[in-house]
């Protein structure tokens, strides 16, 4: 598969009355055509600024600071406003978290479904209502005509969403942002929404990146997942992987807090304490104060990217152990082995 979004040391950053603070700091990836990349962590992690980096729509004190964008063969970071509108919508679309906000109360669904088709595809009036009725059924309504005159207000919760995902898709882009697209649903929508996205995902040939905070999500829709920390990837790898060989302390502890419904007396697990906050001055892993493993070389050194496998790599100094449970380096490799001894 071709490989579609390649993200590399992606920076971005906020100016406040503080100064500037970085929310997202130094993030690589890539995404191919027909993969799923879910990015996952808790909430203020960075997940949802990654995405509005990549889509430029970025708040006015926001910025890229550093790091390279690619969609296809273009450069997005430095593009004008104007060149941006180009792609959005139509190489690359975005649902988002809230329908009722996302879409305009005051303009049919209709009039909505048609802009993007009439801006992007240069189409008449008619013939973008033929396919914004065409749209409405590709996403499983079962009046589009009707829906074509109504208003977002008149919509249910999972019917706006559908209108969300066939206003992104109108375009046919081949790249798609979904930003915690079901947490307002209820689990019987969720899941047909989920179908739906994974169903256009490989008739259309697009790549998605899938923001959520959902450990049962990622196991249905994810073909690799990112995990985020504090702004920093702290470990990628294939969902399979993930789920069945986590790497990281943080990851371990995003799967221990994921309840089991075959077990009614299991003792959910936490996360002590909470995610830094923007402006924290941190050495070392920032993970490290809330970090059952915690070494003193996480107090004082970042750690690096360990490759685990050729598609699996984690940013944690506990990787520092090799196969035969000898240290890589130096650097605490008496605690490590401790720690994996117990």
């Amino acid at each position: 598969m071709e490989q579609l979004l390649q993200v590399d040391n992606l920076v971005t950053q906020f100016r406040t009355a503080k100064g500037k603070l970085k929310a997202v700091r130094g993030i690589s990836f890539s995404v191919k055509a027909e993969e799923t990349l879910c990015i996952v962590g808790e909430s203020g992690c960075g997940k949802s600024i990654t995405s509005l980096s990549i889509m430029g729509l970025l708040p006015s004190n926001g910025e890229i600071s550093q790091g390279s964008i690619r969609l296809g063969n273009e450069e997005l970071v430095g593009k004008s406003d104007e060149r941006l509108r180009e792609f959005r919508g139509n190489k690359m679309s975005m649902i988002f978290q809230e329908p009722m906000t996302a879409l305009n109360p005051v303009f049919t669904i209709g009039f909505q479904l048609r802009e993007p088709l009439r801006i992007h595809k240069n189409m008449t009036k008619k013939e973008a209502t033929a396919k914004s009725i065409d749209i409405l059924t590709k996403v499983g309504i079962s009046s589009p005509e009707k829906m074509l005159n109504q208003y977002p207000h008149e919509l249910s919760g999972g019917m706006r969403q559908r209108v969300m995902i066939g206003m992104a898709l109108a375009c046919e882009p081949s790249l798609l942002i979904a930003d915690e697209p079901t947490t307002a649903l209820d689990v019987t929508i969720q899941a047909q929404i989920l179908d739906l996205i994974d169903t256009l995902k490989s008739e259309m040939g697009m790549g998605v990146v899938f923001v959520t905070h959902d450990m049962g999500v990622v196991a249905e829709v994810a073909d690799r997942v990112m995990v985020m920390y504090a702004g920093e990837v702290v470990e990628v790898g294939t969902v399979d992987e993930l789920f069945s060989n986590p790497g990281h302390p943080y990851t371990k502890g995003l799967l221990a807090a994921v309840p089991n419904v075959d077990d009614v007396d299991q003792d959910l697990s936490i996360i002590p304490g909470s995610m830094p906050s923007l402006d924290d001055q941190i050495t070392g892993c920032r993970f490290h104060s809330r970090c059952p493993y915690a070494m003193d070389v996480c107090k004082e050194k970042t750690p690096p990217s360990f490759k685990v496998s050729g598609t699996q790599e984690v940013k944690c100094w506990l990787q520092e152990v090799d196969n035969n449970g000898k240290s890589t380096t130096s650097s605490g490799s008496g605690e490590i082995k401790e720690i994996l001894s117990n």
